[in-house]
């Protein structure tokens, strides 16, 4: 029977990380399992736990949204450490991309008898910042300002803070001049951001990159180009159901590195949560991860 410490995000969601746990808790150790709760003082601090456990040989459950996710995915890349994931956050996208339930029984038999999966990560690599280990997405441009602004909303939550994080970010954007490198292959590059995809999701369930697969040993590239402010709209709706893949003002590649610079200060973000400014590297990490999906 496996032995499970959750590492929580207390303010993941508001109060809704600690009920999901709750909720799971009981079956889990209905059927029998060891469960022991550490509650994070910060993502360095939860990063600290989860390594902790994985070394003990424990499965380390990620409660919260991306942003606890991918910093305790990132911690564990590359340990042989097994990871489960409690989507209980704003987004959920890399829980999303793995279509984990989010019901406490369907995902209490999941992290009881799943098989662990092999996926990719996302080595970061800047010249400001210590090198970080991500999940899901880097992206760099009026996103990761939107993001900000989402993350800084007391008032919305989920989906809603997210959309006004993002009027309020395009309403100021101006286009950004990008370089951007791929497997040694330049790219100039003029428009509102340049995300860089493990998964398909961001942005609490938007489809940035259909085709991108969290094991493929890949990373999807996706450029947004300058376009007028009311057809950027739409694009942006379209991230709906990913159809936004289909209009000229969206360029797509592919690559294992991938260098992002831009002729101003432009900040990037990744699973939420880091919140700097280019230049960036990014390596997928293939098959550095083990998860219970």
């Amino acid at each position: 029977m496996r032995q499970f410490t959750a590492v929580v995000n207390p303010t993941a969601g508001g109060s809704t990380g600690a009920a999901a746990l709750l909720a799971l808790a009981r079956r889990l150790r209905e059927a029998g399992a060891e469960l022991h709760t550490e509650y994070s003082r910060s993502l360095a601090h939860a990063q600290e736990l989860a390594r902790d456990a994985g070394r003990r040989g424990r499965v380390v459950l990620a409660v919260g949204g991306d942003g606890i996710a991918g910093g305790i995915g990132g911690a564990l890349s590359g340990t042989g450490a097994t990871l489960g994931l409690v989507p209980a956050g704003r987004g959920n996208d890399f829980a999303r991309a793995l279509e984990l339930p989010t019901e406490p029984a369907a995902l209490a038999r999941i992290l009881l008898e799943g098989e662990p999966r092999h996926v990719d990560t996302i080595e970061v690599e800047s010249a400001v910042h210590d090198r970080t280990v991500v999940l899901g997405s880097v992206y760099a441009g009026v996103d990761a300002l939107a993001n900000r602004h989402a993350n800084r909303s007391r008032l919305l939550r989920g989906a809603a803070s997210y959309y006004a994080g993002g009027l309020r970010a395009a309403a100021t954007w101006r286009p950004a001049r990008y370089r951007v490198t791929i497997d040694g292959e330049e790219h100039a590059h003029t428009g509102y951001t340049v995300v860089v995809a493990n998964s398909g999701y961001y942005g609490s369930g938007r489809v940035i990159a259909p085709d991108a697969r969290v094991d493929d040993g890949l990373l999807d590239v996706v450029m947004i180009e300058d376009a007028p402010r009311r057809l950027f709209f739409a694009l942006m709706n379209d991230l709906r159901t990913g159809a936004h893949v289909h209009r000229p003002q969206v360029r797509m590649e592919r690559g294992r590195e991938i260098r992002v610079v831009a002729d101003r200060d432009v900040p990037y973000g990744a699973d939420g949560e880091v919140d700097a400014l280019l230049p960036v590297t990014l390596r997928v990490l293939p098959g550095a991860l083990r998860v219970l999906c």
